[in-house]
């Protein structure tokens, strides 16, 4: 059997024709989801936030705080083509979530041309881990804490080897990320994943903000104005995306 489709068209039921002032235009919907930088400012930025869960390919509790990837891709790709837009700024406060849709937006942002830069407030926990050092430069807050651990899997799954090696892959995906996104050494993070010393129902480790500095596995401690001033510099440094630009 096949299923036929028909166009529905306004005017053929008796509707009046949606006017081109009525239909939302692209900038209105961009700023419902991210922060758009004042037009006083020194450069013009947004700002991302990624905070609560990162909800991927299954929909969360209506209680659960989340981040959902399929708003924030569509974003990313509004920012890099945008010529008004100078520099990206993202804000993370996340206890992790779907790995597969942390490391999706991770590699994009990874992959801008546009300056980023992120900021860790509260924590950068789990798959948030890969998200607080893909961009070009790294803060957190001295009060922030980052928790790294293995890649898990909750629901039903097959308990045979193969769904094993999986985990194991997923987790090397994850792991190779990070080291080529940060100055962290693999060894360094594949010891802090494996600790069994410190959670207490889990296997991993939690670095407060100066230890991750330390542990290379973010740029630098600063708060809001240092994150702002460092995207000004890169922003500076860098050579123009479109140089024939007319903003």
């Amino acid at each position: 059997m096949r299923a036929e489709f028909e166009t529905y068209h306004p005017q053929e039921a008796g509707e009046p024709p949606v006017s081109a002032e009525a239909r939302p235009v692209e900038p209105e919907i961009l700023e419902k989801t991210i922060a758009v930088g004042d037009q006083d400012a020194k450069h013009l930025i947004h700002c991302l936030t990624i905070i609560g869960q990162v909800e991927g390919h299954y929909v969360l509790e209506p209680q659960h705080k989340t981040t959902k990837y399929e708003h924030i891709i569509p974003a990313l790709v509004a920012i890099e083509q945008d010529r008004s837009v100078e520099g990206l700024l993202v804000i993370l406060n996340t206890v992790g979530g779907d790995v597969e849709a942390g490391l999706a937006l991770a590699e994009l942002i990874a992959g801008m041309q546009t300056p980023t830069v992120s900021l860790v407030v509260g924590g950068g926990h789990s798959i948030g881990v890969p998200l607080s050092c893909c961009a070009k430069r790294s803060y957190i807050v001295p009060s922030a804490s980052m928790t790294i651990h293995p890649v898990r899997m909750n629901g039903m799954m097959l308990g045979v080897p193969q769904s094993l090696r999986y985990i194991d892959r997923m987790q090397d995906r994850i792991v190779d990320f990070v080291v080529r996104n940060s100055k962290m050494q693999e060894k360094t993070l594949r010891s802090l994943m494996m600790n069994t010393k410190e959670l207490a129902t889990d296997v991993g480790s939690v670095l407060s903000g100066e230890q991750a500095v330390e542990a290379g596995l973010i740029d630098q401690i600063g708060s809001l104005s240092d994150a702002l001033e460092g995207l000004y510099t890169l922003i500076e440094a860098a050579p123009p995306r479109y140089p024939d630009a007319q903003i």
